[in-house]
């Protein structure tokens, strides 16, 4: 019988502890993402792609959705090289701040919809 290593262990485990600890405003989120709402394309959230948890991504679209709050100097940082990496591996990132789908839903909504409809395939 093969062992899982540690990695393979937490890549399973963190996204469910993340998706049983969402923010109010995942839940926004993912109350309009779930069910295929947006141009027929199935999302999943806190899902693991190679070293990275991301917010949202539907595969359908290569699309990944993340969300903001305020943010130190690192945590850009560290962003930027996530983004990088999600890039290279076909994937169109799209950042929306918190206090947007808070305050503009149906903005936010338009622009996740317009990244569907440019990615999806024909």
């Amino acid at each position: 019988m093969k062992h899982q290593t540690n990695k393979l262990i937490l890549s399973e485990q963190r996204p469910r502890q993340l998706r049983h600890a969402s923010t109010d405003v995942e839940r926004i989120i993912w109350q309009q993402l779930r069910g295929r709402q947006i141009g027929n394309a199935k999302f999943r959230r806190q899902h693991a792609i190679g070293d990275y948890i991301v917010d949202f991504v539907s595969f359908d679209a290569m699309l990944i959705i993340e969300l903001d709050g305020g943010q130190h100097q690192s945590q850009m940082q560290y962003d930027e090289r996530r983004d990088q990496y999600l890039h290279g591996a076909g994937f169109q990132v799209v950042r929306l701040w918190n206090n947007d789908v808070l305050t503009n839903l149906d903005g936010v909504m338009e622009t996740i919809f317009t990244a569907v409809a440019t990615r999806a395939t024909p």
